[in-house]
C-alpha cells in the first residue's frame, strides 16, 4: 500500500503532493513502482496535527481518487469520516482505511457496511493532538489484541462482514518506541485474531531512534526508507498481509526477499 498524502502538513512528505495534479502524478508513480494499492489521505494524523473540515478533506482527495481509479489503479481512502468514505467510494475508491477503527465517527461502521468494501480498522485511542497521553498499557500486546478484538465485534455487529475486515496494530498511535517493537515482535498474537494484518511503520520516529544508538544523528523521515525496508521484510515474513509505505519500489524488493526466505524454509 503506497502512501499518498494530499496534505501540507504530514510528518515526512507534507506539501510534496498537495495539489491534485502533483498527487495524481505521484499516485501513478507509486503504482508503477509496485504499489498494489494507493492510499489517498487528506488529513494528517501526525502527532499534534489539527483536524481539517470534512469539506476540505473531500476537496483534497476526491479529484485524486477519481483520476487514479480511472487509470485502473486500486485506491483506498485514508479517512476517519463516514461522509468522506462515502464520497471516496463513489469516486472510485475500493477500500476504506480508518486509523480510528470506527471510533472517531459513530456513523463510519454503518456507512462502510452499506458500501460493502474492505475496511482497515486500526488500533486507536484518541486524536493526534492528545494521543500520546493515552500511551499507557498494562501489557501493550495483550491490551492491543483485546481492544482490536472488541473493535471487530462492534464492527461486525454494525453490519460489516468479518471477511472484509483488516486489522492494523497502530504503530506510533498512542505507542512509545518500546510499545511499537513489542507489537512488531508479537505479530502472531494479532494474526491469531483471524483477520489479515496491515503494518504501517514507514519512516516513523521509532525507526530513527534505533539508528541514533549507532550514529551521531537521528535520520530525517525521508532518510528512513532503508529502515522501513528491514521492518517490511520481517513483517512480511511474520505473516503481515499488507505493508503501508512511502517508498513502494524498495518495499516491493524487501517483500520479494522475505518471500524467497520463507519459501526456502517451507517449500511447497
Amino acid at each position: 500500500m503506497g502512501i499518498l498524502n494530499v496534505t501540507p502538513d504530514s510528518f515526512s512528505d507534507g506539501g510534496v503532493a498537495d495539489t491534485p495534479s502533483l498527487a495524481i502524478r505521484k499516485g501513478v508513480l507509486l503504482a508503477s513502482y509496485g504499489a498494489d494499492i494507493v492510499d489517498v489521505g487528506g488529513e494528517s494524523t501526525r502527532p499534534n496535527a489539527q483536524r481539517v473540515t470534512a469539506v476540505e478533506e473531500m476537496r483534497r482527495v476526491i479529484p485524486v481518487i477519481a483520476a487514479l481509479a480511472s487509470e485502473g489503479i486500486t485506491v483506498s481512502v485514508d479517512t476517519m469520516r463516514a461522509d468522506v468514505a462515502r464520497a471516496a467510494v463513489h469516486a472510485g475508491a475500493t477500500i476504506v482505511n480508518d486509523v480510528s477503527g470506527g471510533l472517531a465517527d459513530p456513523a463510519m461502521a454503518s456507512a462502510v457496511a452499506g458500501l460493502g468494501v474492505p475496511y482497515v480498522a486500526m488500533h486507536w485511542r484518541g486524536h493526534s493532538r492528545a494521543m500520546n497521553t493515552f500511551a499507557v498499557y498494562d501489557d501493550v500486546v495483550a491490551d492491543v489484541v483485546t481492544e482490536l478484538e472488541h473493535r471487530v465485534e462492534a464492527l461486525v455487529e454494525a453490519g460489516i462482514s468479518e471477511h472484509r475486515l483488516v486489522l492494523d496494530p497502530g504503530l506510533g498511535f498512542a505507542k512509545t518506541a518500546e510499545h511499537n517493537w513489542a507489537l512488531l515482535s508479537h505479530l502472531d498474537r494479532i494474526l491469531a485474531l483471524g483477520r489479515p494484518v496491515l503494518v504501517g511503520a514507514s519512516r516513523k520516529s521509532f525507526l530513527g531512534s534505533v539508528v541514533a544508538r549507532i550514529e551521531a544523528e537521528i535520520p530525517a523521515p525521508r532518510d528512513r526508507d532503508d529502515l522501513t525496508g528491514a521492518v517490511t521484510a520481517l513483517a512480511a515474513a511474520a505473516g503481515a498481509r499488507c505493508i503501508r509505505v512511502h517508498d513502494a519500489r524498495s518495499t516491493r524488493r524487501a517483500v520479494a526477499v522475505a518471500h524467497a526466505w520463507t519459501t526456502a524454509r517451507h517449500p511447497a
